[in-house]
């Protein structure tokens, strides 16, 4: 089916695909695990949250049986994160961002919250729930697009080479989130809310693979690969010449760093020059200077 549709179209609709998958998976996760246990989410979500309580509770709104208004106060408050968006990541990230996030408000009071819960247990319900939801979250990242709230503060910080992955944003906004909930609620819903909110951002940060640096060696007897990872991925490339201790063969060293979302097509790029050439990978490297991020 995609055969006949070229590159860059097809990537543009395996990322469309990506974020729309990541949104159900994320609704699911939040609204049939979560919410039904009267959990909490962090950062903006969970201040959604705490507004439809307010609104349900105090001011006795009613709202309609299995249905959960949290998606839609959540899609208003992160109207001025566009904006933020838009200056910093560009056009495509802004309109990523708002598709992402109005197709998950939409699942989030689509999605049902059940009357009673299907997980009963809290920490079960906890890890399952925030790996699923988590899950869904890193998807929408992967697809380059965001959720809103703390995917857009994170990915914008990543930009600015500040030292904060969209996991460890949602734990510092989470903070925030949870500090209120102490003093509104007992301490077995912070403790849970704070448990699945771990999960959450670690499985965030597992499936983001965008913000996984990731430094490569590449050891050649062929010329022309640095060329075509320099043309095709537009990433710089230092070579240097070796010789093998054993053949006394003459031998090309390249090194590049990139992201984990590229070490696909730096393979594809390799393997295509030179089936035979020998690789090493190196996940988590720290960088200083002027690498470029591209989530």
């Amino acid at each position: 089916m995609l055969k006949g549709i070229n590159g860059k179209k097809k990537e543009e609709m395996i990322q469309t695909a990506s974020i729309v998958a990541g949104c159900l998976i994320y609704a699911i996760g939040l609204n049939m695990l979560i919410t039904p246990l009267a959990l909490y989410n962090g950062g903006f979500m969970g201040i959604a949250q705490l507004i439809r309580t307010f609104l349900v509770s105090v001011l006795h709104i009613k709202m309609p049986p299995g249905m959960d208004i949290a998606g839609a106060i959540y899609y208003i408050m992160n109207i001025p994160l566009f904006y933020m968006g838009w200056r910093i990541m560009g056009k495509e990230f802004f309109l990523r961002s708002l598709f992402g996030t109005t197709v998950i408000s939409i699942f989030l009071l689509l999605v049902p919250v059940p009357g009673t819960p299907i997980i009963e247990d809290y920490l079960t319900a906890c890890i399952i729930g925030g790996i699923i939801a988590g899950f869904g979250s890193g998807l929408i990242l992967r697809g380059r697009g965001s959720a809103g709230g703390p995917d857009i503060i994170g990915v914008c910080c990543l930009k600015k080479r500040i030292n904060l992955s969209v996991g460890q944003v949602n734990i510092l906004l989470n903070m925030v989130v949870y500090g209120i909930c102490l003093f509104m609620f007992n301490i077995e819903i912070v403790v849970y809310s704070l448990i699945y909110a771990t999960v959450f951002s670690l499985t965030v940060d597992k499936v983001h693979i965008q913000n996984i640096n990731t430094s490569v060696m590449i050891f050649t007897k062929k010329l022309g690969i640095s060329k075509a990872i320099m043309e095709q991925t537009g990433r710089g490339v230092t070579t240097w010449d070796g010789e093998g201790a054993y053949t006394h063969m003459r031998a090309y060293i390249l090194f590049v760093m990139i992201s984990k979302y590229e070490v696909n097509q730096i393979k594809q790029i390799v393997h295509s020059i030179d089936p035979n050439a020998f690789m090493i990978l190196t996940e988590g490297s720290t960088v200083i200077g002027n690498f470029e991020k591209r989530l």
